[in-house]
């Protein structure tokens, strides 16, 4: 069957089923997000453990579809090329994948602090581009798809597996824009394209991370394309390889065979390859994996987007599901009782065969097929409920800095802070604008633009204030007029310090190496609370552990906050330091800041000790060594 014969018949077909195309034009979306992958389990990277199910490569199988109120066996139709609503599609596909998967990429974190945010970031970022998509007119051309999701990725990029993730967009996008369709061969240069790019936005590229996995499957890709091979071969060849290549990370890395995972971007990145399978072959998308490990997965994002109050937590159904329904009125009823045999929390309002529709359910797939069964249901999410909800009402109590932005100056400066009590301080350091942020809920380049072009300035310093937040920091500059420079501050207690160097009247190159010395003059350190079973050069860790941590590194394991602040100040307060600052956090308990600084005073007499409220969720307290 030729290219343009089978967009007819799959025309025809989904048009019998849906009035309007939605994500997967080829098979059932309930069966989409519910299939499990076929196909054998996979070593895992040499670490000696059973890879996780879900993660497995192989082909569906054929689907069902209710059509007049009848079951029919629907058997896809492979494409040999996909065209501008493909590709639509495509991202669509890939958002719900992240979606579903989001815990368990979450979970997949080297490092036994609670900053697992990698499926956060990645899901969010594609939210994004799906977003830019969603404002696109039906029927919209190659080139204004592809600029939407160029666009679209740049703009909600978070977090650096953000950052990177959207590299690899804007490669396939920049290869896709010229052709109003996509055969093996430009699927193949895209992908390449897209491994340039993702290389291109890391200033010190590290083997065994997402970028292994995009460049060995885009490799992959080419051969295949170079052999003659068509759409679905070329998708079938980067797969393979990018599965094998992600089992292959913790040989590369150690720190991922140490923590007994394989890489959490890599794996985020296979189900853009699945989705692609998806729409190409009819191909299910994969079920996550089963975790049972605690989950920090903040969506940080406004009340449309988060869990509502009642049912939150760890007793009753598990999912809330979300979606916009097109759907006669006189269904609506069925449809209520269909959801009330799935779950609770129902709420259906809408009217004039438009339909805002919210369930708590353990049934994802039944949730969305009883939609499917009376209309169109579009804009899905789905969201785990069985998360920790301390950081996620802090974001709904402390949402935005709308604060007075004060005179004009010549240099103004943005920061990234993360309580109450820290916004307070910055701001009597002559920051301007604080944008909420921190470790589980990185800001994206949109919210830092936005801050930078509300401040009074033609010149503006950001302070990340998190590793994590770096990359996403420095796109900024090439999204507006003003000048745009970044101190790569990694701390609260960094930012806090590079102020202290910090000229209004200057330029922003000036202020860049000053604020940059003042903060490298600071040692920085953090309390927290490990959230995994790890190991490393401080001993075995295991879930519950106090921590203490600096230069991103786990330098005290303990029983206890006190032990674990007074064990770092013990390794890191010298007889050269003067000042010791604590930032409490919202954890932190009155008697235990009290012994420590009893402690300091004792051990460490000659050292000023000053201690200051934050607010933090997630770290008892920043400590800043002077």
């Amino acid at each position: 069957m030729f290219g343009f014969q089978r967009r007819l018949v799959r025309r025809w077909e989904w048009l019998r089923d849906f009035p309007n195309q939605g994500f997967l034009p080829q098979i059932s979306q309930t069966d989409a997000m519910t299939s499990p992958r076929s196909g054998g389990p996979v070593g895992w990277g040499g670490t000696g453990r059973e890879r996780p199910t879900g993660y497995e490569q192989g082909r569906g199988v054929a689907n069902h579809r209710r059509l007049d109120g009848r079951w029919i066996r629907s058997c896809p139709v492979t494409a040999t090329h996909i065209d501008a609503s493909d590709l639509r599609a495509l991202m669509g596909a890939f958002r719900t994948a992240l979606v579903a998967h989001r815990p368990a990429l979450n979970l997949l974190n080297v490092y036994p602090v609670p900053d697992g945010d990698t499926g956060s970031n990645m899901t969010m970022t594609v939210e994004a581009v799906v977003a830019e998509l969603d404002g696109l007119a039906d029927g919209a051309d190659m080139a204004s798809v592809t600029g939407a999701i160029a666009h679209g990725s740049l703009m909600g990029a978070r977090g650096n597996s953000g950052v990177i993730l959207s590299q690899v967009l804007r490669g396939l996008a920049s290869a896709f824009s010229g052709d109003g369709s996509i055969d093996g061969r430009l699927m193949a240069d895209g992908l390449a394209a897209a491994s340039t790019a993702a290389y291109g936005a890391v200033m010190a590229p590290v083997e065994g991370t997402i970028l292994t996995v995009v460049r060995e499957s885009s490799e992959a890709a080419v051969v295949a394309a170079n052999e003659g091979g068509d759409l679905l071969a070329v998708a079938e060849a980067a797969s393979t390889a990018g599965g094998e290549s992600l089992a292959r990370t913790p040989e590369l890395l150690p720190v991922l065979a140490d923590a007994g995972v394989v890489d959490a971007g890599g794996s985020g990145y296979l189900l853009l390859l699945d989705a692609l399978l998806a729409i190409v072959d009819g191909r299910p998308l994969p079920d996550p994996p089963d975790v049972d490990a605690p989950m920090l997965d903040v969506l940080g994002t406004d009340g449309s987007d988060r869990p509502d109050e009642h049912g939150q937590g760890q007793e009753g159904t598990r999912y809330e599901v979300m979606y916009f329904l097109d759907a006669p009125d006189d269904l609506i009823d069925e449809f209520k009782e269909a959801w009330a045999a799935l779950g609770d929390s129902i709420v259906v309002v809408g009217g004039d065969g438009v339909w805002n529709c919210h369930v708590h359910t353990d049934d994802i797939g039944g949730a969305i097929e009883a939609g499917i069964e009376v209309g169109r249901p579009h804009r899905i999410r789905v969201t785990d409920l069985f998360e920790e909800v301390e950081e996620q009402a802090w974001v709904r109590d402390q949402k935005g800095d709308t604060g007075d932005v004060g005179e004009p100056v010549p240099c103004a400066v943005v920061a990234v802070a993360n309580g109450p009590g820290i916004r307070e301080i910055f701001r009597s350091l002559g920051v301007r604008r604080v944008v909420l942020g921190g470790q589980s809920m990185n800001p994206s380049t949109a919210d830092l633009l936005t801050a930078v072009e509300a401040v009074p300035a033609d010149e503006v310093v950001v302070l990340p204030n998190n590793s994590n937040i770096i990359a996403v920091a420095e796109q900024v500059d090439a999204q507006t007029d003003k000048v745009v420079r970044v101190v790569p501050t990694r701390g609260i207690t960094e930012g806090f310090a590079s102020l202290l160097s910090y000229d209004p009247q200057g330029t922003a190159d000036d202020n860049r190496e000053a604020m940059a010395d003042a903060a490298a003059a600071v040692v920085a350190g953090e309390v927290t609370v490990a959230v995994r079973d790890s190991g490393g050069d401080a001993g075995d860790i295991h879930e519950g552990d106090h921590l203490g941590l600096s230069g991103g590194k786990v330098r005290v394991v303990a029983g206890s906050a006190f032990d674990a602040l007074t064990g770092l100040l013990d390794a890191l307060v010298d007889g050269d330091h003067e000042i010791v600052t604590l930032i409490t956090g919202e954890d932190a308990e009155e008697a235990t800041t009290a012994d420590a600084v009893a402690w300091l005073e004792n051990e460490r007499p000659g050292v000023e000790v000053e201690v200051h409220e934050g607010g933090q969720p997630l770290y008892p307290y920043y400590v800043g060594i002077e």
